[in-house]
């Protein structure tokens, strides 16, 4: 089987890499019952000067358990990197998430759980 390509940006060894994106797919996103990971919503996981920083983004702007998802994430992370002194978790609004950055899985997941490619409906709807 072909080796999955890690989702996200990080400056983590490949192994350290693997097992945040195995914790991660157990935090899930409050809207969509698909895990955080394969949704796209994590960008960038680097470890500076002992703290990991986590920069994600969340399906909806006005999420009203932004916090709790982005507290669960840390957790998550910090379970996985524990040599880590402290874990920074920034929810990125700037560049709002799309359909587009989810997983080839998450993708997967989408379509068996509502019946349809989000992502192919999100592209017909850009060009219309």
């Amino acid at each position: 089987m072909e080796e999955e390509k890690i989702a996200f940006e990080t400056n983590l060894p490949p192994e350290k890499a693997k097992k945040i994106v195995e914790v991660l797919r157990e935090v899930y996103d409050p809207e969509i019952p698909i895990n955080v990971y394969d949704l796209g919503l994590i960008r960038k996981v680097v470890l500076e000067n002992g703290t990991l920083k986590v920069v994600m983004t969340l399906t909806a702007v006005g999420c009203p358990v932004a916090g709790n998802v982005a507290q669960e994430v840390g957790y998550a992370i910090q379970s996985a990197v524990p040599e880590a002194q402290d874990v920074e978790v920034e929810v990125d609004f700037e560049r709002p998430w799309d359909p587009t950055q989810m997983t080839p899985r998450g993708r997967e997941m989408f379509k068996a759980i509502y019946g349809y490619d989000i992502v192919e409906q999100y592209l017909a709807a850009q060009q219309s």
